[in-house]
């Protein structure tokens, strides 16, 4: 279908003379002369190839050709404006989607809280959340599937992402309720060197899992790993048929499993960090306005180490 070319100012012109039916009346409106108005008028007829009034003595009145025009008119302004309407929303951030990561974990620390302040914010836009380990949201970023990840132990040195730590917190020890170590309130990390262990698979985020296997080698030992799951939610479940014990940040003390038991561990120097991710490159307002929301309110710290 060929498009045609209609001036706005000609079809604001028709429609506002087709309300008033009076050039003085509709020329006031328009905020110009009556001269001018009638130019428009005609050359929108000229368009048409049909009048679209009829011109009496103190009388106008729409042709059956103007009647037909009138609601189209009236839809092609109207869309217009919600269309600049909603552009002007995108391009300021108070609209749009943005499509965020997340660590598993971070459900129970710094995500409910992050996502209350930024709705709080910004109510008009949508957000897309996709639950994924730390290693799958450094590609998802890269690919541009995300927007903002909040992962754990960001890589060190991954070229064209930005990181900010949002959150740090201890490890704890993860024992099966019956393990002879869950009668101690803090276990000694040498004391776990003969347990079998669950561990996240290094696939899923390896500064995190190298983390844990240096505080082991730290303690003196290479902890024999006879299970990975992806999710702490399934380590847990996996440490309450007692088939290992972990070591996990302490956040996972929120996951509530009758059959285990989370204990402070010592040394208890060691931390793991919560950082958000974005790319550098990447000049979206709505990336800019959730970075806003965590400096203006950065989750407690405490978050991570509540019983």
């Amino acid at each position: 279908m060929e498009r045609p070319e209609l001036p706005l100012p000609q079809l604001h012109a028709f429609v506002v003379l087709a309300e008033e039916l009076h050039f003085g009346h509709a020329a006031a409106r328009l905020g110009i002369a009556q001269p001018p108005l009638s130019q428009q008028i005609r050359r929108l007829e000229d368009k048409v190839g049909h009048a679209l009034f009829t011109r009496a003595p103190g009388r106008v009145a729409l042709t059956p050709a103007g009647s037909e025009l009138l609601p189209a008119a009236r839809r092609a302004l109207t869309d217009l404006a919600d269309g600049l309407a909603a552009a002007r929303a995108v391009g300021s951030g108070r609209a749009g989607r943005l499509r965020i990561g997340f660590a598993a974990s971070l459900a129970l620390t710094v995500l409910p809280g992050l996502l209350r302040s930024f709705r709080h914010r910004f109510p008009g836009v949508h957000l897309d959340i996709h639950e994924m380990t730390t290693a799958p949201q450094i590609a998802a970023l890269h690919d541009k599937s995300i927007d903002i990840g909040l992962l754990r132990e960001p890589p060190a040195d991954e070229t064209g992402l930005g990181f900010r730590t949002v959150l740090s917190e201890p490890f704890v020890a993860v024992l099966p309720s019956t393990h002879p170590l869950a009668m101690q309130r803090t276990v000694r990390l040498a004391q776990l060197a003969d347990s079998p262990f669950v561990l996240l698979p290094r696939t899923a985020g390896p500064p995190l899992h190298d983390q844990i296997i240096g505080l082991c080698t730290a303690a003196g030992f290479t902890p024999r790993v006879v299970q990975h799951a992806v999710e702490w939610q399934t380590v847990c479940a996996l440490v309450e048929t007692g088939l290992g014990v972990s070591l996990a940040p302490a956040s996972i003390r929120r996951i509530r499993l009758k059959g285990v038991a989370f204990r402070r561990i010592e040394p208890g120097t060691a931390r793991t960090r919560v950082a958000v991710a974005w790319r550098e490159s990447d000049h979206d307002p709505l990336v800019a306005h959730l970075l806003e929301t965590i400096s203006q309110d950065p989750p407690d710290e405490s978050q991570g180490c509540s019983r």
